[in-house]
C-alpha cells in the first residue's frame, strides 16, 4: 500500500514541477532586470517560456518583462510589437493593460506611431 501511495505522489510532484521551474526562471529574470542586465533577463525569459505550456497565462507577464527589456535595449519597434502582441493575444489581463501604457509612453516619446507598420532596413555591406 505505501509503494503505490509513494508513485502516486510522486507523479503529482511531477507534473507540478514544470510550473515550479518556471517561477524560478521568472524570478532570475526580475533579479536580472533590476540588475539592469537584459542578456541574461532574456535567457530566464527563454528558460521560464520552455518550462511553460503554450497559452499559459504567465506568458503574458514573460512577454511585458520581454518588451520592457526591448526598451532598455532601444529597441523601440521590437518592444511596441511584444505589446501589440500582448493586447491581441490576452487582452482581459493587467498584462494588457500594462501594454497599452507603455504603447502610450513610447508614442508620447516618437517612438512609436499607432497604425504604421515595422519597416526593415538591411544593413549594406
Amino acid at each position: 500500500m505505501r509503494i503505490p501511495l509513494i508513485l502516486i505522489l510522486t507523479l503529482s510532484t511531477l507534473g507540478c514541477s514544470g510550473r515550479g521551474a518556471a517561477d524560478r526562471y521568472l524570478d532570475e529574470a526580475y533579479r536580472h532586470y533590476a540588475a539592469d542586465n537584459c542578456e541574461k533577463t532574456a535567457l530566464a525569459l527563454s528558460q521560464a517560456e520552455r518550462m511553460l505550456r503554450s497559452g499559459n497565462p504567465v506568458q503574458s507577464e514573460i512577454s511585458l518583462l520581454r518588451g520592457h527589456c526591448l526598451e532598455r535595449q532601444m529597441l523601440y519597434v521590437d518592444a511596441a510589437q511584444t505589446y501589440l502582441f500582448i493586447q491581441s493575444r490576452y487582452p482581459a489581463t493587467e498584462y494588457a493593460y500594462r501594454a497599452r501604457a507603455r504603447l502610450e509612453t513610447l508614442r508620447q516619446l516618437g517612438h512609436y506611431q499607432e497604425g504604421t507598420p515595422a519597416l526593415a532596413h538591411p544593413v549594406g555591406r
